[in-house]
């Protein structure tokens, strides 16, 4: 049986094989939860690397974090609140001209509004705050999601280029900083060879990789990009991100 087509295959051949290689070892081997195909993939034991990763104590010194919406990091958005993080999280593929979501764990308990609803995208966009990217404080704690990591601090989303472009954005805005940690949560099926993940300008490395297994810190000697590179925007992006053209012409000026 062929493997289904990725939505965003044909961006860059080398990391549309890894990502095809990874989602085909999570169904054969059973550990993915629903199809991984064209996904952050969820995945059995993500609690447990949710787990892990809070342990960190960067995380548990850290008052504001930052969480994709995906329902792998589901685990890891629930720790943050029930350890009083304010949490920010984008509306799914920023597909809303309010890109943000912010979930302050005192106006939810203060709602009556329990935790596990807010856990993953459909309760968080019901009951968060929406904001934009200028809105957002400063981020002491940044996870994204990843299809593959590496444990030099390599990684690839699902091609979509939605992680590196919020982070370009906070970069802008100040909420994101060269010294902010950039962490994330997969299954060890995600972790590949150093060799199989070439970073690009705009890629972000990794600090610290959390799996069910245990806790991978990268030590990255690997560059941090600076602010978005508009130059690099595709337009594909421009037609699917509606608040992207505005906030380019809000940003020449800031």
């Amino acid at each position: 049986m062929s493997k289904p087509a990725a939505r965003w295959e044909g961006r860059n051949v080398t990391k549309d094989q890894v990502r095809a290689r990874v989602w085909g070892a999570l169904e054969s081997s059973g550990a993915a939860v629903g199809s991984p195909w064209s996904a952050i993939p969820n995945y059995k034991g993500a609690d447990d690397a949710a787990r892990i990763l809070a342990g960190l104590p960067e995380f548990r010194e850290a008052q504001v974090v930052k969480s994709n919406p995906d329902p792998a990091q589901g685990p890891f958005r629930l720790a943050a609140l029930r350890a009083g993080k304010k949490l920010y999280t984008p509306v799914p593929e920023l597909v809303q001209d309010t890109p943000f979501v912010l979930l302050d764990p005192e106006v939810l308990a203060h709602n009556g509004v329990a935790f596990e609803e807010v856990e993953n995208a459909s309760g968080f966009l019901q009951h968060g705050l929406r904001v934009e990217f200028r809105d957002i404080e400063p981020i002491d704690f940044f996870v994204v999601g990843c299809v593959a990591v590496t444990r030099a601090g390599g990684r690839t989303g699902k091609g979509a280029g939605f992680a590196d472009l919020e982070l370009g954005i906070m970069r802008h805005y100040g909420s994101v900083t060269p010294t902010t940690p950039i962490a994330t949560t997969v299954h060890d099926l995600q972790v590949v060879d150093d060799g199989d993940v070439v970073m690009e300008a705009h890629d972000t490395p990794l600090d610290y990789v959390a799996t069910p297994g245990g806790l991978i810190t990268t030590k990255t000697t690997m560059p941090r990009p600076g602010k978005l590179d508009w130059n690099a925007v595709r337009e594909d992006q421009y037609r699917d991100i509606p608040f992207l053209r505005n906030l380019r012409g809000e940003l020449a000026g800031y």
